[in-house]
């Protein structure tokens, strides 16, 4: 067996919604760079999005704990009593990891925020910007604990991959600026599909939009905000393109010869769209923000609701005077439009250098033992 043979990488990221398998885009990019040969495992929309992305990369079904979020929004309440059921299926998962990882004969793990993808003995990384998890306010008391128990599981890897800068609080703010890190922190810079030059490919669409409209995330959550958006473009005079976040669909139509909607585009036509676009409207879940950023696009997020990760986000950003938010309760699109001409955005981008030395370092240091012995 050559080292080519050898360098071989499994990268499982989190199934809930597509923004995990989008941010690992850049990760599988580099990988491949540097002669590593990457396999994938995931399930649901991250892999419809992987296979789509990737048509010569391997895939493996690795389905996670299916969690889905309640109408009302009360998600933090919905996880606190199911707690018991995420720790049982996240051994499961660490279980059926170890039978992956022989099966594809990986000498790398990477994954992205799935808690039981380590491995006792190949190098394992845990990549997360979510090392303070936010609670709201009424069980604020029960925060401690489970950033405890958080850290818990990272602690286990080698090495966590932070998708963030460590300066001035980086683009995350306390999510990823924690007041104690895990053991072996490294922050590696944002990470968006929409990194590098753009394809110089003709426009696919042949002319520019008003307004963007990217759907994601899990349901029932993303039905209910599509919904609510097009009852409120119905009398409102714009060139629209609405992404509805729907990998594993290919359709497309137009409705009232202005509304353009498609189920899902792969990242060249995806990067052309939002730069063809004067203002984008998306959740503000972190791997949206990292692709608004990338491409310093003006936006108006509207978190998950109960999902206080997002929510946090959102005010952290409204905060700072960079992007405009409103709640889907609240949400009006016309007085969001006016809103947001008093939020600029902003452009930040990653020369991925740090990403290429942990990538690199941990490859050599493959060999010593981990941290943390497997359980």
């Amino acid at each position: 067996m050559n080292e080519s043979d050898n360098k071989k990488v499994l990268v499982c990221p989190m199934d809930w919604g597509i923004g995990h398998a989008s941010r690992c885009v850049p990760l599988i990019n580099k990988l491949t760079e540097l002669g590593f040969k990457v396999v994938m495992a995931a399930s649901g929309r991250p892999l419809e999005f992987i296979k789509k992305e990737y048509p010569g990369v391997p895939v493996i079904d690795f389905p996670g704990t299916l969690i889905t979020y309640p109408e009302n929004g009360w998600i933090v309440m919905k996880m606190l009593r199911l707690l018991p059921k995420l720790l049982l299926g996240i051994w499961r998962e660490h279980v059926a990891l170890k039978k992956i990882a022989l099966q594809t004969n990986a000498t790398l793990i990477i994954s992205d925020n799935r808690y039981g993808c380590w491995h006792p003995t190949i190098p394992s990384v845990f990549m997360t910007h979510q090392l303070d998890i936010q609670l709201p306010g009424g069980l604020r008391f029960a925060q401690g604990f489970l950033n405890i128990v958080n850290y818990w599981f990272i602690n286990k890897y080698d090495e966590c991959w932070i998708p963030d800068f460590e300066p001035h609080r980086g683009l995350a703010g306390a999510l990823s600026h924690p007041p104690k890190l895990p053991l072996n922190p490294h922050y590696i810079g944002i990470l968006s599909r929409f990194s590098g030059r753009p394809d110089p490919a003709t426009d696919y669409t042949g002319h520019a939009f008003d307004l963007l409209v990217m759907l994601s995330g899990p349901e029932p959550q993303r039905t209910i905000l599509e919904k609510k958006i097009l009852m409120q473009l119905v009398n409102i005079n714009m060139q629209v393109a609405m992404v509805r976040g729907i990998p594993e669909s290919d359709e497309t139509y137009v409705l009232d010869q202005r509304i353009h909607v498609f189920s899902h585009l792969e990242t060249r036509k995806m990067r052309q769209l939002i730069t063809r676009s004067d203002l984008v409207i998306c959740r503000s879940g972190y791997s949206s923000i990292m692709d608004i950023v990338t491409l310093g696009k003006r936006a108006i997020f509207i978190p998950t609701p109960g999902q206080t990760e997002q929510e946090y986000l959102a005010r952290y950003l409204m905060e700072k005077k960079i992007y405009f938010s409103l709640k889907q309760q609240d949400f009006d699109l016309l007085y969001a439009i006016e809103m947001s001409k008093n939020y600029p955005g902003m452009i930040i981008q990653n020369d991925y250098a740090a990403l290429i030395k942990r990538i690199t370092r941990i490859w050599v240091k493959r060999g010593e033992p981990s941290s943390e012995p497997g359980i």
